[in-house]
């Protein structure tokens, strides 16, 4: 049995080595670069030995969208836990998404296709899910209507994403806009929403 637990827990290892590789490419130089033989090269291991764990190189850049999501969500959640009022919450997870971007840029890029062909889901994945169900979820609070449409939230939660995400990309993009003007631009964008979201 122990070396039945021992084969398992080096395979894991070997699977976190194989997306470890990728992610330090995709910082290093960049997503387009990816290729098997070059994570092959990195964890010393054959470039056939890494289809044993993921179908293509496709499946390592899907894992990796969704070890982004699973952050992303949970920093997220600890920002909403940490107040009660669904306007502060709001605002912090939103705050919150702005970070991850830029702390995580590499990971943020993939996961929503900035200077990359962003992986397309064939099925709803509950990674990819989390963080929008949980901000509509507060933006359902924050309306105080329990029976309000599911379009009416939905159409709520892309005006925050859409103006959040824009300023995200075009600073990932161009970084020529100074850190005081963009907080401002989307601490000012944020208390605007809530506040005709209240209204």
């Amino acid at each position: 049995m122990a070396s039945k637990d021992r084969i398992l827990r080096l395979k894991e290892e070997t699977r976190v080595n194989i997306l470890d590789a990728a992610l330090r490419i995709g910082k290093e130089e960049g997503w387009q670069a990816l290729s098997m033989r070059k994570i092959a090269d990195i964890i010393e291991y054959t470039a056939p030995i890494i289809y044993e764990y993921f179908a293509n190189k496709e499946a390592i850049l899907m894992e990796l969208t969704k070890k982004g999501y699973r952050i992303l969500a949970n920093d997220m959640q600890t920002a909403r836990n940490a107040h009660r009022l669904p306007e502060k919450q709001l605002e912090v997870m939103w705050l919150t998404y702005w970070n991850f971007a830029f702390a995580e840029k590499e990971l943020y890029q993939l996961m929503f296709g900035i200077e990359v062909n962003c992986c397309v889901f064939e099925n709803k994945i509950e990674e990819v899910e989390a963080p929008a169900n949980m901000i509509c979820e507060v933006i359902r609070e924050l309306m105080g209507d329990k029976n309000a449409s599911e379009d009416l939230i939905c159409r709520r939660y892309y005006t925050f994403w859409s103006v959040v995400h824009g300023l995200i990309s075009i600073n990932l993009v161009r970084q020529s806009v100074p850190d005081g003007i963009n907080e401002q631009v989307l601490k000012d964008t944020i208390g605007g929403i809530i506040h005709a979201i209240k209204d």
